[in-house]
């Protein structure tokens, strides 16, 4: 897995809408956090939600968050209904798992946080609950619910 610290590689998918999206230019806007996952992952299924709660409440100037599935676009829309998750989502499957590759990734979740300047400042894989409420910073949103019980890791 790649390393906080290193340049993040570009990367260039396909999205939902069959659109291309590039790590460069979405990092001309400002930050980025890339969600890696795999629809039969159960700490994937754990993870998302709280990745929407903080896309749902981001406040202006938030990074963008984009999933990027390891499975083909119908699987993965099933899963997004399934586990109300309507995040921008990019397709790795259909590039030979490029970004995946390029990322390093042992394991799944993989969370990035990319800085405008192209450096990670964030990678985790698995569930950590410190490292979202880390994410909630930059979002101004929270990831959890008042009582909720949650655990501090998972691994992916």
């Amino acid at each position: 897995m790649l390393a906080e610290g290193a340049c993040a590689p570009d990367i260039e998918l396909d999205d939902q809408a069959g659109g291309k999206w590039s790590l460069s230019e979405a990092l001309k806007a400002g930050a980025v956090v890339l969600a890696f996952f795999k629809i039969s992952c159960p700490t994937c299924q754990f993870t998302l939600p709280f990745l929407q709660r903080l896309v749902d409440g981001a406040v202006s100037g938030a990074p963008q968050l984009v999933a990027i599935s390891q499975d083909d676009a119908e699987g993965t829309a099933q899963f997004q209904r399934r586990f109300q998750v309507s995040l921008r989502t990019l397709y790795d499957k259909a590039h030979a798992y490029t970004a995946s590759n390029a990322f390093r990734i042992g394991h799944v979740p993989a969370l990035f946080a990319i800085g405008r300047d192209g450096r990670i400042s964030m990678a985790v894989e698995g569930f950590s609950k410190a490292h979202l409420e880390k994410l909630s910073e930059l979002f101004g949103a929270a990831p959890f619910r008042p009582g909720e019980q949650i655990p501090a890791m998972r691994p992916g």
